[in-house]
């Protein structure tokens, strides 16, 4: 069982990605969910729509301003679109094909020919094209970042950094029996180190489930990002010396020396500000993006599938 803290070298199957330097909350979804009922069936002979389809064992009839949707266009774009239920997917990637046929309509109205950059596809370089023409996009100005930088000042630290000894006192996260166990036996031990902290590194030798013990438990130099998240957040809470109480995670039981503990320095503008320039010109791009999106559904005859025009944008 790895033990989740990162080893010696970090690689103690830990995982966790590194913190971005900007923190981004999600943006609302830019469509409404189709529903999910089975619809009638209607006449076509009639000219009424067909509306998307629920079996599994029909694809939905959509069209775009009259061009109907492939089957096998859905089929093969159904796999770039996992969800929780076929449904979900399919509708995912019917979406995604109507803004497709959107753009590309549009193309050529305008009639763009546009030459293809190195790795680009034309339609991509087209899409590009069409984007840079249609959708005006300020960029973040010098007082911009600025005023971004000091709203934000608690984002821009540097990382802490620690170096620590552990004992993992290893279990199941489901077995609840062996939990208790394993909660009793940390506090045991805990109450040795608190009367004889010398006595560590020959406690993790003989008691803990980490490869670490060899080295006396020292886990080396630890920055955020290489333990699991619940040590984590526990560990980088810790101020030096044994601490008090053991901690929990995924693997176990957690009996924690900080040796040392460098905590993170704020970062000067001039370090940053490249990252925060960017940062908020990809904002500025989503959401002129989605709106012009929501513009080409909004004049669109759209057919089979339930979109969300642009006559309630959802983002300003």
């Amino acid at each position: 069982m790895g033990c989740g803290c990162g080893g010696i070298t970090g690689g103690g199957g830990c995982g966790g990605g590194a913190r971005p330097e900007i923190e981004v909350p999600a943006e609302a979804p830019l469509f409404e969910e189709l529903p999910r009922e089975v619809e009638p069936e209607i006449d076509e002979a009639a000219g009424e729509p067909s509306l998307i389809a629920s079996s599994e064992q029909e694809w939905p009839r959509v069209r775009v301003n009259g061009v109907e949707i492939a089957a096998q266009a859905i089929a093969r774009e159904l796999q770039y679109h996992p969800a929780e239920s076929r449904d979900e997917a399919v509708y995912l990637a019917v979406q995604a094909l109507v803004l497709r046929e959107l753009l590309q309509q549009r193309i050529g109205e305008l009639g763009l020919v546009v030459q293809a950059a190195s790795g680009e596809s034309e339609e991509e370089a087209a899409t590009r094209a069409l984007i840079e023409r249609e959708v005006p996009l300020p960029l973040a100005d010098e007082a911009t970042c600025r005023n971004y930088y000091s709203g934000n000042r608690s984002r821009f630290f540097s990382a802490p950094l620690l170096a620590a000894r552990h004992i993992l006192l290893a279990c199941a996260a489901d077995d609840v029996e062996a939990r208790s166990l394993a909660r009793e036996q940390a506090l045991e031990l805990l109450g040795q180190l608190q009367a004889a902290p010398q006595g560590f590194a020959e406690l993790a030798l003989r008691h803990s489930a980490c490869p670490s013990k060899e080295q006396g438990g020292a886990l080396g130099q630890i920055s955020k990002g290489q333990t699991v998240p619940e040590f984590e957040r526990q560990l980088f809470r810790l101020p030096a010396g044994l601490c008090q109480q053991p901690l929990e995670s995924r693997y176990g039981y957690h009996l924690v020396f900080v040796d040392q503990r460098i905590d993170g320095e704020q970062l000067p503008y001039e370090a940053v500000a490249g990252s925060i320039r960017a940062e908020l010109n990809q904002r500025v791009w989503q959401i002129g993006v989605s709106q012009y999106l929501q513009g080409l559904v909004g004049a669109a005859n759209i057919e089979g599938i339930h979109l969300q025009g642009a006559e309630t944008p959802l983002m300003q």
